[in-house]
């Protein structure tokens, strides 16, 4: 007891001593960029609660909108590997945990030495042989001289100066900054599928619009040869009735190859091969979105995954500078060991084979304080970068809310004006085939109206479809979809 007291004190005043006389200290601190805070109310708009609190299944009511959504989050493939990110970041965090306590290692070695006449190992033995006081079982070969040893050994960093605390406080920050990048794509996810599904839906009723058209250009083409026949109109009317006719059925074919191109895009995200996307076709007949409560700024903090997770890799960032910062300190590791060694076999679990022992050293950085120093300023621009990340996804985070709030006021008041202008055109061309069967318009009169009211109606539905999807945007950059 008295040697390992003895061993102990050594130990620290060799701490002491390295610490004073190697001059190691810590790194000064390195002067960091502000962090924003963010202001107190989106200007104009509304303030109360925000949309974003709202689950899931609450925002979206489509049941088939809600089916899809499901089975892009079981089976997407990006998602799988994000969660496996998490999983990897979670046993980082193990290992630092456990670089804390003493690493144990149960050893069974066996070696074998021959030692020369003219070395100390071997002249000491041949002495040893010699002496009165050993038995003849203690006496050791002089030729082939093995050496067996089972037991333990260990090795303890003492984590004197918070170094490894700090590593493992880096680490479970960024564990949860994976988790967050997880939700974010989750948010990312779910308003890519329900974008795409308003865009099928708006698809959908095109394709009607241009089948509808198609049907009506037919018949007025076919009106038109009766008329060239019966002398009340020119072989120029009728190609120009037929022009546009199949300006129309080409659009139908463009419109069905958008469609095909979002639903594969569909079945991609959810991890499948192409089959049909059930939905919802009454696009015209969904009511408007009700008025979306944005609530204040600093909801973000606590609703954005992308903001939580640049506020996590900062916390880390900070942690590893500590780290980096403390590695300029002298550390002291212990490595005891106990078990059985004896140079013969038969003897190796005898009690006299016990043996034990504690090995203390002290590592202080003298000449290597360059690469500790390098550490430093990769950590301290790390962190850097982390606080400039975490500037640009506030100013950017604030910018989008308003925009996509201003945006959804915008296409809704559009889609007022679009119906009067549809209904309008409707209207005039009716009046236009009228005054041409009465003889009072030409036929490039009747043809513009239809042109017309067809753009329209097209119009009608993509402002329409435009209002869903900044309704979308808006809950996803509040930080809803993820919950």
């Amino acid at each position: 007891m008295n040697m390992m007291r003895n061993l102990i004190i050594c130990l620290i005043f060799f701490c002491c001593a390295a610490f004073v006389f190697s001059g190691c200290k810590a790194a000064r601190e390195v002067q960091m960029p502000p962090v924003p805070v963010v202001p107190a109310s989106y200007g104009d708009s509304l303030s109360g609660g925000t949309i974003a609190s709202l689950p899931l299944k609450q925002f979206f009511t489509d049941p088939y909108l809600l089916q899809l959504i499901d089975s892009v989050l079981k089976n997407n493939p990006d998602l799988g590997i994000a969660l496996q990110q998490v999983e990897i970041a979670r046993a980082t965090v193990a290992i630092r945990k456990g670089a804390l306590l003493p690493q144990v290692n149960g050893l069974v070695t066996a070696s074998g030495d021959h030692y020369g006449k003219y070395t100390m190992t071997g002249v000491g033995n041949f002495d040893t042989n010699l002496s009165s006081n050993i038995s003849e079982g203690q006496k050791v070969a002089t030729g082939f001289t093995p050496d067996f040893f089972i037991g333990f050994r260990s090795t303890w960093e003492i984590d004197i100066w918070g170094k490894l605390k700090q590593q493992q406080k880096a680490a479970i920050a960024g564990w949860l900054a994976t988790e967050r990048g997880r939700q974010y794509l989750v948010t990312g996810l779910v308003a890519s599928v329900a974008s795409m599904y308003y865009e099928l839906m708006a698809l959908d009723y095109e394709l009607k619009i241009v089948k509808k058209n198609v049907g009506l250009q037919e018949r007025a083409l076919e009106i038109i040869k009766v008329q060239k026949e019966g002398g009340r109109a020119t072989e120029l009317a009728v190609r120009q009735f037929a022009a546009q006719l199949l300006n129309t059925q080409a659009l139908e074919f463009r419109t069905r190859q958008e469609m095909v191109a979002i639903e594969l895009q569909l079945n991609a995200l959810a991890g499948r091969f192409p089959i049909e996307i059930k939905r919802d076709t009454s696009l015209m007949e969904l009511p408007l979105p009700s008025v979306m409560h944005t609530g204040v700024p600093s909801d973000l903090l606590l609703r954005r995954p992308d903001i939580q997770q640049a506020e996590y890799e900062l916390e880390a960032a900070k942690a590893n500078v500590l780290a980096a910062r403390k590695a300029f300190l002298p550390s002291l590791t212990i490595a005891p060991y106990a078990g059985f060694n004896a140079f013969r076999g038969n003897v190796i679990f005898n009690p006299s084979s016990i043996v034990y022992g504690l090995i203390g050293g002290i590592t202080a950085p003298i000449f290597n304080g360059w690469r500790i120093r390098s550490d430093y300023q990769v950590a301290n621009a790390e962190n850097s970068q982390a606080v400039y990340n975490y500037q640009k996804l506030i100013y950017h985070s604030y910018a989008e809310v308003v925009t996509q709030y201003n945006r959804m006021q915008n296409n809704s008041r559009i889609f007022q004006l679009k119906n009067q202008e549809f209904q309008e055109l409707s209207t005039a061309a009716l009046t236009a085939r009228d005054l041409y069967l009465s003889g009072y318009a030409n036929y490039l009169e009747i043809i513009t109206a239809q042109k017309s009211l067809l753009e329209a109606e097209l119009q009608l539905a993509i402002s329409k479809k435009d209002i869903y999807l900044s309704a979308v945007d808006l809950y996803r950059s509040l930080g809803g979809g993820w919950n």
